[in-house]
């Protein structure tokens, strides 16, 4: 499962114009790695509620922010998981 969000998450900064070339599973999201801004995070982070289901609190973006990639997806994967069975509204 983080693959795919991996996946997701790459293909997704890919299409907001970030270089994503020379990203692994330890580069930061943030001012030490790939530079995302806060528009840039709430954009990522609304694209992934979007796509699986989870929900991300504004309050949380500082947090994300300093994450890794695989620190988020595994984040994304955990939420995902602690999600209730058929929770489509």
């Amino acid at each position: 499962m983080q693959d795919r969000i991996r996946e997701f998450v790459l293909a997704a900064l890919t299409e907001m114009h970030y270089d994503v070339s020379e990203v692994t599973g330890d580069t930061d999201l943030g001012p030490a790695g790939l530079d995302l801004e806060s528009l840039a995070l709430a954009d990522l982070s609304i694209q992934v509620e979007d796509e699986y289901g989870v929900k991300f609190d504004p309050d949380e973006m500082e947090s994300t922010a300093l994450m890794t990639l695989d620190e988020f997806t595994a984040d994304v994967a955990a939420r995902i998981a602690a999600a209730p069975a058929g929770s489509t509204a």
